[in-house]
């Protein structure tokens, strides 16, 4: 059985579409989201469109519950002026999406459980099994890691939330995050610095005859039609989003 696994969107769908046709290339049997799929960038609506689409199971990620509700339940020391900027662009969003586009969204699921084998499944989540907000970077100390994944060593689970493409052992199995497709970035980098990455993330799950494979891919997409997309949209602080890509 062949998984494509993708997360983080954040409502780019130039990225989305490239991720899209290179998954078509791959023969999977199932396609999973891990959330955070459409707050952010300049195509929520386009994004939800396509997911619909797809037809596949989606997790809600804390973006995603926060689009809809606007109850921000994760860091309590956003600074004032940044969590006004987030509102904002959020109320942009909505003002994107129809009452069917927000009843799609409220059905993503706090987890998704895919049977793979006899007595093997993979457990997917946004950011760990029991909070969309919690944190797994590949730098977090065993002890903080065993605290959110340790008692679900019986499965093969993944996460995003993090932006960050990693495997990591857990038993005898392994827990990964696919990375991002609409925003992926080094989490090494000063904020004065900050520069987010041309490319767009997944990974592809393959269990057959008893072996395992994981595979990550990049895929380049055209950072220019996202620029000019932006400009376009009327989404607000479109050129702070933008110089994040310019160098």
């Amino acid at each position: 059985m062949r998984i494509a696994v993708f997360s983080d969107m954040h409502g780019n769908d130039t990225a989305f579409d490239v991720v899209e046709a290179d998954i078509k290339k791959q023969k999977v049997d199932q396609l999973v989201c891990l959330g955070d799929a459409i707050q952010g960038g300049p195509h929520p609506a386009a994004v939800v469109r396509r997911l619909q689409a797809l037809d596949c199971p989606v997790v809600m990620g804390n973006a995603d519950a926060w689009l809809l509700n606007g109850v921000e339940t994760g860091d309590e020391g956003i600074p004032p002026e940044r969590l006004k900027k987030m509102g904002d662009i959020r109320q942009w969003s909505l003002s994107q999406l129809t009452e069917t586009d927000r009843a799609f969204i409220s059905h993503f699921q706090p987890t998704v459980t895919i049977p793979i084998e006899e007595r093997l499944d993979l457990l997917c989540f946004h950011g760990s099994p029991v909070s969309f907000d919690d944190v797994i970077l590949p730098t977090a100390p065993e002890e903080d890691f065993q605290k959110f994944l340790g008692a679900y060593s019986s499965h093969i689970l993944t996460g995003g939330h993090t932006h960050a493409q990693q495997i990591r052992r857990n038993g005898g199995l392994f827990f990964f995050n696919p990375g991002s497709v609409g925003f992926a970035y080094s989490h090494n980098q000063p904020d004065d610095q900050f520069r987010a990455d041309p490319w767009a993330e997944y990974a592809i799950l393959t269990v057959e005859n008893g072996q395992t494979s994981l595979e990550f891919h990049r895929v380049p997409f055209d950072v220019n039609e996202l620029i000019r997309v932006y400009r376009e949209s009327g989404r607000p602080f479109a050129e702070e989003a933008i110089a994040q890509y310019q160098k």
